[in-house]
């Protein structure tokens, strides 16, 4: 992160991070470490949580299925008992979508897919939300995605519901932004994470191309999208509530037919 893990962005803040076992939230989590919070991370694999965070307490981390509901109300109570409070979320949990033509698509795989995203993140930011409405104060940052501005081909599960995570961190802020909690989405564009890279692998997506279709040239790093998620998490973003930030090289800035390097 070079000289950027020098500012004290999050100093002092708690924040809860789902999906912090691996990709964007593990990176996010560790991002936000090095600009001075405490962190309390939760992961579906709980196994593979334990392992990506050897020197954080177990009191300081939880196995987490983001689409039960008992259980995100106990990680919020866990961390609040664990840190003393929580001031900040992370909903990182997700999981990739079948990628098929929509006459195809089986109905449990597309359900799945959308329990994951759009309840997960609902009932993570419900529970946050109750703690952090009784204390007046708080930020929530879930997840949404650039699948979720435009129509993708073939992901008619994953995109509808990131759409939907927009719209609920606008439904959300008209409730809760007059009780000093904020919420927003993030838009990323294609991240290189080691879902992408399955994606990759299955032939289900072409990297080289997705780069080619990209303003900047490239997909995006885990580091792009854990900065984003720092400063909506910050003090500097105080005033800012209901946004959708795009993170995406330019993605959804570009309207051309073909390669934006042919173009």
């Amino acid at each position: 992160m070079s000289g950027l893990a020098t500012l004290p962005l999050l100093a002092g803040k708690r924040i809860l991070v789902t999906g912090a076992a691996s990709g964007i939230g593990l990176g996010a989590a560790r991002a936000f470490v090095d600009f001075g919070a405490s962190v309390f991370v939760t992961d579906r694999d709980a196994d593979a949580l334990a392992a990506a965070w050897p020197d954080l307490t177990e009191e300081r981390r939880a196995g987490l299925d983001v689409v039960d509901e008992a259980q995100c109300d106990a990680s919020v109570d866990r961390m609040v008992a664990a840190l003393g409070g929580i001031d900040g979320v992370f909903n990182s949990a997700g999981i990739a979508d079948p990628v098929q033509l929509a006459l195809d698509v089986p109905i449990d795989a597309w359900q799945r897919t959308v329990d994951v995203h759009l309840r997960g993140s609902f009932l993570v930011a419900r529970a946050a939300g109750r703690a952090m409405v009784a204390q007046g104060a708080g930020s929530i940052v879930l997840v949404s995605s650039v699948n979720g501005v435009g129509g993708i081909p073939r992901r008619h599960a994953y995109g509808p519901a990131k759409a939907a995570i927009a719209h609920l961190a606008r439904t959300l802020t008209c409730e809760w932004a007059a009780r000093g909690v904020r919420v927003n989405a993030i838009a990323p564009t294609y991240i290189a994470t080691p879902m992408i890279e399955r994606l990759a692998a299955e032939g289900k997506i072409d990297i080289a191309r997705l780069e080619r279709r990209t303003p900047m040239g490239r997909i995006g790093r885990v580091e792009d999208v854990a900065h984003a998620a720092a400063y909506l998490l910050s003090d500097l973003s105080a005033y800012i509530s209901g946004a959708n930030l795009p993170v995406d090289g330019g993605w959804l800035a570009y309207g051309g037919p073909g390669d934006v390097a042919t173009a």
